[in-house]
């Protein structure tokens, strides 16, 4: 069974940093592409970043370039999304998600920022950036 679990989310001051995680199950971490995305209240759902399966190429949202950062750790099953100098606009539900067929090249592609509900998705982990 396939399964993803957000957490690491919280409240932080602006300029603060945080660390999520995606710890996944029933599948192999290391062949597929795993994708972080956002939605915050009002809003519709915003892609953040995209971890390619296929030579672990990483694409990022303009809005969060630079600031940050994916890595993965296939032993663990765990996907991480290192954020740092956040803004209040960075405040949302964060989810990852999974693509549905090995190696996709979805991330290559740049499908993956529409990804919708026929992917596999976690329950999400709210981020609040507010002093």
């Amino acid at each position: 069974q396939v399964q993803l679990v957000e957490s690491g989310g919280g409240l932080v001051q602006p300029g603060g940093s945080l660390t999520l995680s995606c710890t996944t199950s029933g599948f192999i971490l290391g062949e597929y592409d795993v994708a972080w995305f956002r939605r915050a209240p009002g809003k519709e759902r915003e892609a953040v970043a995209c971890y390619s399966a296929t030579g672990g190429r990483l694409y990022y949202s303009d809005s969060v370039k630079g600031r940050f950062t994916l890595s993965r750790d296939n032993y663990k099953g765990t996907v991480y999304l290192q954020m740092k100098r956040l803004k209040p606009e960075d405040t949302a539900t964060y989810f990852c998600a999974r693509d549905l067929g090995r190696w996709s090249q979805s991330c290559e592609r740049g499908d993956w920022t529409s990804w919708g509900d026929s992917r596999y998705w976690g329950q999400g982990t709210q981020v609040s950036v507010s002093s």
